[in-house]
């Protein structure tokens, strides 16, 4: 995706230094500075532009903004609760199954897979 940029944006944007693997702008970001993993407890935002691993890459943080994130697998409704996929994107939660510190927002437009959905950050 390259360089991304929220649909809605309030307070600072901070940087993180990217883990191995490097990062995709756009993808969900881990608390260690990876892609995330699936249902991941400790995303913190979304990646602002592509890194390599060792550099600082800038992040929006997920709580209280709207982002335009990739669908994965299933797509999501809007309306959904959402969680990271191994990808960076989102999917559905599963209520009962999913822990809520999973659940990373809710969808606010449906999305099939590999499209973008916009999600109110959690």
């Amino acid at each position: 995706m390259a360089d991304y940029l929220p649909k809605y944006f309030r307070g600072p944007k901070p940087n993180i230094t990217v883990g191995a693997g490097g990062i995709t702008g756009g993808k969900l970001l881990e608390h260690d500075g990876t892609v995330t993993a699936a249902g991941s407890k400790t995303v913190i935002g979304v990646a602002g532009h592509d890194q390599v691993a060792g550099k600082a890459v800038t992040y929006f943080p997920l709580p209280g903004n709207v982002h335009r994130l990739m669908a994965g697998t299933g797509g999501v409704t809007a309306g959904d609760l959402v969680k990271a996929d191994a990808a960076g994107n989102v999917v559905t939660a599963t209520s009962g199954t999913d822990a809520a510190e999973a659940i990373i927002g809710t969808a606010l437009t449906t999305a099939t897979a590999t499209n973008v959905a916009e999600i109110l950050g959690k």
